[in-house]
């Protein structure tokens, strides 16, 4: 083992979903010398969990400990089938308890704070540790190698804010926190680290969490934190595609790509990678590797501050869910402060938006759909004029590099797109990106049409 070099890899879902998933898992983290594993929750446990809110807030108890008790016999198995110890079982039962004791309160009182939500949404991670340390233990016995697996809780280290459910982490106390990990790491060339992807704590030791796909991002933290010399994210596919391969069956795996083009891509639509797992490792300046826990010897995608090809359309990106959002007012022409006030609004709902477009009486936004639940934003924002909202929308975006700088390039991309009707499009505020906005039947369309005429027919 290289003991002067620290690699961190994050394990998804699927990489996690059984026994011989997370022996394979381990398998490769041993592999490519990853000594640091972030894991997720097993794969379909964390839908469980939220469904399980879902039901114990609306008075289904019985249907609630129904998911209880699957939940409870899948990870049993799995760690019946490794071969757990008596202690390590233990520790997953007292977490399993915790489950349903948070359930049963969940009842009682017919509604769940962020806080609860959180503590019950860190139950996956904290049991998928537990097992993926076992099936590491048991690769490097099979292996005959002299190392030790030691399993630990990601809340010590990954410090965040109270804003739970979407919790931003505290980089510098976080830096601070990994001081010691990061010299025992160094320190301890046969010995590796298992921890929990997607939580941390606040100041106060309450558990949050980071989001939904807050594994990736959990993952960068701790490279950034511990000075990575590589960040790897592995899942159930060969790396990052040129598009959807749902949408596209000609789309390719790309070798290469630059921080700022894996971060458009992120917030555009590629599912493969979570929007804020590229900032840590693009501050840390660190390579990130993603490829596939099932085909490991696939080349995969490295991405990096530099790249050798630079193509004038890297990928096409396709981000459902979107609901335009058009406020109109003939005083907004000159009117200092307007915009601002508008976002201010956003901002105090916790509602980011995804693309935007003024004119002289008018700005129109775009913003994820499931955003706009249970909230009174549209309400507040009609005090800056008449407001009008549409549904069911996608932004299909073409990522690459010198977008804006390309004469014709416009007149080709709606050539390819035929008859297919444009609401709204937003170019010039990145060389990596133009975006527009369609509705989401005619979203693949789009996206299948763009892919042939700048990527398939190109290559």
């Amino acid at each position: 083992m290289n003991s002067e070099q620290i690699i961190v890899a994050k394990f998804g879902g699927t990489s996690m979903k059984d026994k011989e998933a997370m022996e394979r898992s381990a398998s490769v983290a041993i592999k490519h010398q990853a000594r640091f594993c972030v894991v997720s929750a097993t794969s379909g446990t964390t839908n469980s969990l939220l469904e399980i809110v879902t039901r114990s807030k609306n008075g289904d108890i019985e249907g609630s400990k129904e998911i209880v008790q699957e939940l409870k016999i899948k990870h049993l198995q799995i760690a019946e089938d490794l071969n757990l110890s008596l202690e390590a079982m233990s520790a997953i039962n007292v977490i399993l308890e915790e489950l349903l004791h948070l359930v049963q309160g969940i009842y009682f009182l017919k509604e769940v704070s962020p806080k609860a939500s959180d503590r019950l949404q860190s139950i996956g991670e904290r049991v998928s540790s537990i097992l993926f340390s076992k099936a590491m233990e048991n690769q490097l016995s099979k292996n005959n190698l002299p190392s030790v697996v030691e399993t630990i809780d990601a809340r010590l280290y990954l410090k965040t804010d109270s804003n739970f459910t979407k919790a931003k982490p505290d980089i510098e106390k976080i830096k601070l926190s990994c001081g010691p990990l990061k010299n025992k790491i160094l320190n301890s060339p046969y010995q590796f680290f298992v921890t929990q992807g997607f939580i941390g704590s606040n100041k106060e030791g309450h558990t949050t969490t980071l989001g939904r796909g807050g594994s990736d991002y959990s993952a960068s933290i701790f490279g950034e934190a511990l000075n990575a010399n590589e960040i790897q994210i592995w899942t159930d596919v060969p790396g990052i595609a040129t598009t959807d391969p749902r949408i596209c069956n000609d789309a390719k795996i790309i070798p290469e790509l630059s921080f700022k083009e894996a971060a458009e891509m992120a917030t555009f639509g590629a599912k493969i990678l979570h929007p804020t797992t590229v900032l840590p490792a693009k501050r840390g300046n660190i390579p990130v590797f993603v490829g596939s826990s099932y085909e490991p010897d696939q080349p995969g995608t490295k991405i990096k501050k530099t790249v050798n090809e630079k193509p004038l359309v890297r990928s096409i990106n396709l981000r459902k869910n979107q609901t335009l959002i058009t406020i109109s007012n003939p005083r907004m022409l000159n009117a200092h402060g307007f915009l601002a006030n508008i976002f201010e609004t956003f901002k105090r709902h916790d509602v980011s938006v995804d693309a935007i477009t003024t004119s002289e009486i008018s700005v129109a936004m775009t913003v994820n759909t499931h955003d706009l639940e249970d909230k009174s934003i549209l309400q507040e924002l009609e005090i800056f004029g008449k407001v009008s909202k549409e549904d069911q929308l996608s932004i299909v975006s073409i990522i690459g590099n010198k977008i804006n700088h390309t004469s014709g390039l416009a007149n080709s991309i709606f050539q390819a797109l035929g008859d297919i009707n444009v609401r709204m499009i937003c170019q010039g505020a990145s060389l990596h990106n133009f975006c527009f906005l369609v509705t989401e039947e005619e979203g693949p369309m789009a996206v299948s049409s763009l892919h042939s005429a700048f990527i398939t027919k190109v290559n």
